[in-house]
C-alpha cells in the first residue's frame, strides 16, 4: 500500500462529484468524527473500568486506510472531520495522517473546512506545532478538574501537569483551545465555576457534557448523573449568561458569560435532547460505521475497504448507513443498576 505522505491529493478531484450523504430524515451529514484509536493513556472512571481491555492492533484500520476512508467522505460532501480516539496522540506516526488530510483544507485548494481533533493533551506538548502545520486551527481538549489530588483520582494517572503543559503549548502554537468538561455529581460540581473562570481567563471557552451510558465504567452511571440544567441555574446566580448562536457543528449549544468574556456550551443528551439538527457520523477505529452515537446501528466499513471493489463496497456502505440513521437516540439515565444503554465504551466509538 502506498504510504501516507506519498498520497495524491489530486486523486479526489479526478473523480466525478458524487452525490451528498443525506439520511431519511433530509439531515445533510457534513461532519465525520474518525477515531483512529480505542486505545488511551488515561483510565477516567466515567469512561472505562482501570484493567481495561483494548483491541488487538491487527483490528485497528491502517493509516492509509484510514486517509481513504476520509477522503471518500470528503467526496460525498463532509466538510469537517474530527479526529478521535481513545486517545488519538498515542497513535504511532498520528501527525502522518493530519498532514495528509491537511492538504483538503479549503485553505490550501481542497473542499474540508475544517480538521480538528478531541484530546486529552497529555501527549498535546509535543505535537502541537506539527499539527498547527499541518493544518489544524482548534482542538478540544477533555480536562474534568484542576485540582492535581482529584484529576488523579478520577483519570487513575497522575498526569495533569503533562496536561497543563499540553494546553499551553497548544496556546502557544496559535491553537483554538475549547476544554470539555463531563459534569460529574459529587465528584467535580463544586469545580465547575472555578475550571469556567480559568478557562476564560485563559482565553479557552469551556463545554460542560452531561455523563453518557455507554460500556461498563465498575460505578453507578446514576450516581455520576449531574442533569445541566441545574448547573446553568447555579451560574446564572453567578453570572450573566446570554444565548449565543455561535456553531462549532457540533451538539452543544452555547452562552456567552458577560463577566468573564468567554463562551460557555452544554451539550445535554438527557436534558435537551439536540438530535433533530444532527449532521454527524462516527467511525471507530475498527472502520464499523455507527450513524448515531446513542445508537446499535452499524455498517462494516472495514470490510468494504478491504473488498476486492473498495470504491463501489464503501459507496454501497455508506448509503446503507443513510437509511439506518435513527431520528434520534435514546438513552436513558433513569434506573439505578441498570446495565449500560449500550455495551461499547465510549474510547471505541470516538468522543
Amino acid at each position: 500500500m502506498t504510504d501516507i505522505r506519498q498520497r495524491d491529493v489530486m486523486d479526489l478531484a479526478r473523480t466525478a462529484p458524487a452525490r451528498p450523504l443525506v439520511d431519511a430524515f433530509q439531515r445533510r451529514i457534513t461532519y465525520l468524527r474518525l477515531s483512529v484509536t480505542d486505545r488511551c493513556d488515561l483510565r477516567c472512571t466515567y469512561c472505562m473500568p482501570e484493567r481495561m481491555t483494548f483491541l488487538p492492533r491487527k483490528d485497528v484500520l491502517t493509516l492509509e486506510e484510514l486517509y481513504d476512508l476520509a477522503t471518500g467522505f470528503i467526496a460525498r460532501g463532509v466538510t469537517k472531520i474530527r479526529i478521535t480516539g481513545g486517545e488519538p496522540l498515542v497513535r504511532r506516526d498520528i501527525v502522518d495522517l493530519f498532514r495528509a488530510l491537511g492538504r483538503h483544507l479549503v485553505s490550501r485548494g481542497g473542499a474540508l473546512k475544517e480538521l480538528t481533533l478531541t484530546t486529552n493533551a497529555t501527549q498535546l506538548g509535543a505535537h502541537a506545532e506539527d499539527l498547527a502545520k499541518a493544518g489544524v486551527e482548534r482542538v478540544n481538549i477533555s480536562l474534568d478538574t484542576l485540582d492535581r489530588e482529584h484529576f488523579e483520582r478520577l483519570t487513575r494517572r497522575d498526569a495533569l501537569p503533562q496536561v497543563l503543559e499540553g494546553i499551553a503549548a497548544a496556546k502557544d502554537a496559535g491553537l483554538k483551545v475549547k476544554l470539555n468538561a463531563v459534569a460529574l455529581k459529587g465528584v467535580n460540581e463544586d469545580e465547575i465555576e472555578g475550571l469556567i473562570a480559568w478557562a476564560h481567563g485563559q482565553g479557552h471557552d469551556v463545554t460542560l457534557i452531561e455523563v453518557m451510558p455507554l460500556g461498563d465504567v465498575e460505578e453507578e452511571r446514576l450516581d455520576q448523573y449531574l442533569p445541566l440544567d441545574a448547573v446553568k441555574s447555579r451560574l446564572e446566580q453567578r453570572w450573566t449568561l446570554e444565548p449565543s448562536d455561535a456553531s462549532t457543528g457540533g451538539p452543544a449549544r452555547y452562552w456567552d458569560i458577560a463577566e468573564t468574556g468567554g463562551r460557555l456550551g452544554l451539550i445535554t443528551p438527557h436534558t435537551g435532547n439536540f438530535c433533530e439538527g444532527c449532521n454527524r457520523l462516527r467511525v471507530t477505529a475498527t472502520g464499523q460505521l455507527y450513524p448515531c452515537l446513542g445508537g446499535a446501528e452499524r455498517v462494516d466499513l472495514r470490510a468494504a475497504l478491504r473488498s476486492d471493489e473498495p470504491e463501489k463496497q464503501v459507496a454501497e456502505a455508506l448509503n446503507r448507513a443513510l437509511t439506518i440513521k435513527p431520528e434520534k437516540h435514546h438513552f436513558r439515565m433513569d434506573q439505578r443498576g441498570a446495565a449500560p444503554h449500550l455495551p461499547r465504551h465510549m474510547s471505541m466509538t470516538g468522543g
